[in-house]
């Protein structure tokens, strides 16, 4: 099957969409990544949708408003990715759109992009809503991810960890195939990019949303204060199963964060340093003290990937464990989100469950998703 899959994460940096072929069936699922795109939002659209993130601002009325918005621009990408990888809309089987989400709170999280305008500009049968059956099933609808990992990515005589660093950071710990007993495992770390972000936008008074490559950070030093304070956070040494989200390490976290980094002394640039060693630390801690066997590998993914300081950060942290990118794998890392959804619709449309249980909490593994028919529904 040919299947748009859509995400747009925490960050709202704009759309990814991926256009991929699947074929087979677990665990001999094979999946082909034919083209990857990512569409910004405009700057008054992401506006909007951080309004959304805020309680005193995301209000019913704005709400319904950036979810009709959000439907149409994800209809676009969609469209975008189709053209150009040459193919039309009429040999298209599914588009499967994680939407962007604004509010998670177990058992219920708020999602917006609408997929009644996806599948009507489109005219392609659209899966949406992927985490809200396994939420309705005890699970904590997150993270979705590790059900990719586990069909595609474990290795047969060596422990792997696949961290993805969005806006929050999550991990994927996978056991050797040959030691059947150890189940895997499945959690998020903490923050990923989320406060990075937020602190390089104030340390350049607005004119970078992030710190490409790490540079502020690897110019800077990291504030011992600062970050000690920061890792006593409890959710970051928990254990598992734990999930977290905007809602924990979000505008406010990040905010509370920069002005005690200025009431302790340390320069802005010293603070995206600090906030990159944060994120670095707390991926460590999780492999070193969270996850009850042994990682040979880890391979990462998402934004964070790029940021040259924050894997030399990691690494140095993990003496031993062979520190790599995802496109190692195959897929690359600024494209396996929106290639998991695909895989998630894929596996809806066939009547299969998208989750495993002892990734998400849930008490059975359930068939995800919310299916709306396009013009092609017959075929």
């Amino acid at each position: 099957m040919l299947i748009v899959g859509l995400m747009s994460g925490t960050s709202a940096d704009g759309i990814d969409a991926a256009l991929v072929e699947v074929t087979g069936a677990p665990p001999a699922l094979k999946v082909d990544l034919i083209r990857h795109e990512l569409t910004p939002y405009a700057p008054e659209l992401r506006e909007q949708i951080f309004a959304c993130f805020r309680l005193e601002s995301g209000t019913v009325e704005r709400l319904n408003r950036v979810n009709i918005l959000l439907g149409e621009v994800f209809a676009a990408a969609s469209l975008a990715v189709i053209a150009g990888a040459g193919y039309t809309p009429e040999q298209i089987d599914l588009i499967a759109s994680h939407g962007q989400t604004v509010w998670y709170e177990p058992p219920g999280v708020v999602t917006l992009g609408e997929p009644a305008v996806i599948a009507e500009r489109t005219g392609i049968t659209t899966i949406s809503g992927f985490r809200a059956r396994d939420l309705a099933a005890g699970g904590r609808g997150a993270p979705l991810v590790s059900y990719l990992d586990y069909l595609l990515f474990r290795h047969a005589t060596k422990g792997r960890a696949l961290q993805n660093i969005g806006g929050i950071g999550n991990l994927t710990a996978l056991p050797p195939l040959d030691d059947p007993q150890t189940p895997p495992l499945s959690f998020d770390t903490g923050p990923g990019n989320m406060i990075i972000d937020y602190c390089t936008h104030r340390a350049t008074d607005g004119v970078l949303s992030y710190d490409a490559g790490g540079r502020i950070a690897a110019a800077a030093t990291i504030h011992p204060t600062l970050f000690e304070e920061v890792m006593e956070t409890p959710y970051l040494t928990q254990p598992p199963p734990k999930t977290t989200g905007r809602e924990h390490f979000g505008a406010q976290f990040a905010a509370e964060f920069y002005e005690r980094g200025i009431v302790l002394g340390a320069s802005p640039q010293n603070i995206v340093a600090t906030a990159t060693a944060i994120t670095a630390e707390s991926i460590a801690w999780a492999i070193t003290q969270l996850v009850p066997f042994h990682i040979n590998e880890l391979f990462l993914a998402g934004g964070g990937a790029f940021n040259d300081t924050l894997r030399r950060m990691i690494a140095a942290r993990l003496p031993g464990v062979r520190v790599a990118l995802h496109d190692e794998l195959g897929i690359p890392p600024d494209a396996k989100e929106c290639v998991l959804f695909a895989v998630l619709g894929y596996e809806t449309w066939h009547g299969r469950p998208g989750a495993l249980p002892v990734f998400t909490g849930a008490t059975r593994p359930a068939v995800l998703g919310n299916i709306t028919p396009g013009r092609l529904w017959p075929r």
